[in-house]
């Protein structure tokens, strides 16, 4: 099953001591107990990782950091914290606390979440079964920087520390009146708070600070887009200058073509004026007809430029 969010394998792993999952198996118990809380509290399928291999995690022979890099990739650690959890000689404690601590730190989310309700909650949410002593608990503290705030599966009376258990006898002699059912609820709650925490806005931030950390890529991305539209701008003012440009072409084309049409048209008219016209005017003069000789001068334009010739013609005559 996937994790809610990309990049992570799982949404909840489990840590805990083998030892502590012997005889009554408390740990398999509250792994059930929690998945069945969790399809309550949850639309979405919450999947969680829970290592039930008989021995003390992996054997020798195994690659631990091949083996459990990609699982550890998860959104929020639950150790079950015991007697003997807080061992550094421990399989869990070394290779999958301090290991998921380590990659917290470093990951986009960091090892804190800022939660709905504005307070600050660590994405380790330690289940407590035992009474610690004070060594064991400022040696936790010390890998999560943090107080140990987990919430207690722990029976207590006079004598007795041992975990709690969901058919307890007589549930009412425990001193820290605990019931099962209600600590199971509290820790599905606790999970829900701290996945506000990563979703939807969780996604945001998430995005918000890789971008930060990225800036090299983020300027190209810029620059690239700046690039792009003033390139579109360029075409667009090409375009432009183009159309005006075709528009000034087709009028100076026009008028090329208008300018030699009536050239050719003006100096046809002038060529009939000189051939056709002027002797017929010379032939009315040398009949004596001024005045038809004046008359056909006026009668077209072409022939007023020969006036200059009639006049000269007349002198003579």
């Amino acid at each position: 099953m996937p994790c809610l969010i990309s990049g992570y394998e799982y949404d909840i792993f489990i840590s805990y001591r083998q030892k502590d999952n012997k005889g009554d198996h408390w740990v398999s118990e509250f792994v059930e107990a929690l998945k069945t809380e969790l399809e309550s509290t949850f639309k979405e399928e919450i999947s969680v990782y829970f290592d039930i291999n008989p021995h003390d995690g992996l054997l020798e022979t195994h690659d631990v950091d091949a083996s459990l890099k990609e699982k550890l990739k998860c959104l929020i650690f639950i150790p079950i914290i015991s007697r003997t959890y807080c061992d550094p000689k421990s399989f869990a404690w070394e290779h999958e606390f301090k290991a998921f601590v380590d990659s917290a730190l470093k990951d986009p989310y960091g090892l804190k979440l800022k939660i709905s309700n504005g307070n600050v909650a660590n994405r380790v949410l330690p289940i407590r079964i035992h009474d610690l002593t004070e060594a064991d608990i400022k040696e936790y503290e010390s890998i999560t920087g943090s107080f140990l705030r987990g919430i207690d599966f722990i029976y207590k009376e006079a004598g007795v520390n041992r975990p709690l258990r969901w058919n307890e006898e007589k549930p009412h002699d425990n001193l820290n009146r605990t019931i099962y059912r209600n600590q199971i609820n509290k820790v599905a709650l606790a999970i829900r708070d701290l996945m506000e925490g990563f979703s939807p806005a969780g996604e945001i931030v998430k995005a918000t600070k890789i971008l930060s950390e990225e800036k090299l890529p983020r300027v190209k991305i810029r620059d690239k887009h700046k690039k792009r539209l003033i390139t579109m701008s360029n075409l667009k003012g090409s375009f432009k200058f183009s159309k005006v440009g075709q528009l000034f072409s087709g009028m100076a084309i026009l008028l090329l073509i208008l300018s030699a049409i009536f050239y050719v048209h003006h100096q046809s008219r002038i060529r009939w004026a000189y051939k056709h016209a002027l002797p017929q005017i010379e032939q009315l003069i040398n009949k004596n007809k001024i005045a038809e000789a004046y008359t056909l001068t006026k009668s077209s334009v072409y022939l007023r430029a020969c006036s200059f010739m009639i006049k000269q013609t007349l002198m003579q005559k």
